[in-house]
């Protein structure tokens, strides 16, 4: 644009140099006092200059209303699409990730099949491999197959300009060369507000069951598949909610996450036991257990899912 714009100012100058600086020496003679039009080519750059203009400042004022985030501050889930059936998040994701909404600011967490993709860069593949390029570091993300097979894959933060168009993300892989991608995000939905629903017809479960002491049975899903939980669990029920008190077959289990709240053991001997509150048994109850078992601290992903119809009250 500017560049169109210095060529048109340079040939109006050249003309009216021929026709007014005539002389020897570089001496200035009067300007002539007939108006000359500029020709048909210097015309043409000027008009082409001008829309030039008018396109760079659209695609601007685009690329403004495409930046501005009408989301409220908060974490969503969101649906994370590519161009390439090599670059997807892991199939345990449903095609989705994290979106972290803050001032503005839109950042997707997703998590992929292997360690494969090495770095990640918000833009395209040559800009990646110039100086000074600040490229994505992975993750660790622990992912649980539905078969219980827990694997550590690579994961990534990734700055969203805007929804539901494309941006560029490149990628590096263990062979050294970049790829360039084209992404987009769309479908962002209020992660509380998922929970909520999902937890509407455990809280009314809850409100149906009177004070009192019950039994539940109830299997664990996820994890290796060698750890078990002693079925049935004991439950408790008060005017604050209700709690269910698990038993492992291992005691070195040394704290329980329901989301981010964690929970100690209960029990300094035997097997580790935890109790843990519960909005209803109509639905899994999502948790992480750390295990010292292994060489080192290990947090694995289990789903207790009960039995409703063997709830039986303790007299």
């Amino acid at each position: 644009m500017k560049r169109k714009t210095i060529y048109a100012a340079g040939a109006v100058l050249l003309l009216a140099l021929a026709l007014g600086c005539n002389g020897k020496n570089g001496t200035i003679t009067e300007p002539a006092s007939e108006v000359v039009s500029p020709t048909s080519e210097t015309a043409e750059i000027t008009a082409d200059s001008e829309e030039n203009v008018t396109e760079d400042v659209s695609e601007v004022s685009s690329e403004e209303e495409k930046a501005a985030c009408e989301l409220e501050d908060g974490l969503y889930t969101a649906e994370f699409h590519t161009d390439s059936t090599m670059f997807h998040v892991n199939e345990t994701c449903d095609g989705k990730g994290t979106l972290t909404v803050q001032d503005g600011e839109m950042v997707i967490h997703i998590s992929l099949p292997s360690k494969s993709i090495v770095n990640l860069y918000e833009g395209l593949a040559e800009d990646a491999e110039k100086d000074g390029a600040e490229l994505l570091n992975p993750t660790i993300d622990s992912i649980t197959y539905p078969d219980g097979l827990t694997e550590e894959v690579h994961g990534f933060d990734i700055h969203v300009p805007y929804l539901d168009d494309e941006f560029d993300v490149a990628l590096i892989g263990t062979k050294g060369v970049w790829y360039d991608h084209k992404v987009y995000v769309s479908n962002p939905v209020l992660a509380d507000e998922t929970a909520k629903e999902a937890n509407a017809a455990g809280d009314t479960v809850a409100e149906e069951i009177a004070e009192g002491d019950y039994t539940i049975e109830a299997d664990l899903e996820g994890g290796t598949g060698k750890a078990t939980i002693t079925s049935p669990l004991t439950v408790k029920v008060t005017d604050e909610g209700m709690t269910v008190k698990v038993e492992w077959s291992s005691p070195n289990y040394d704290y329980m996450l329901i989301g981010e709240e964690k929970y100690l053991p209960v029990n300094e001997d035997g097997n580790s036991v935890f109790e843990l509150p519960v909005p209803g048994f109509d639905k899994p109850l999502d948790v992480i257990a750390d295990t010292t078992a292994m060489s080192k601290p290990h947090e694995i992903e289990y789903s207790i899912v009960f039995k409703p119809d063997t709830l039986k009250e303790v007299k």
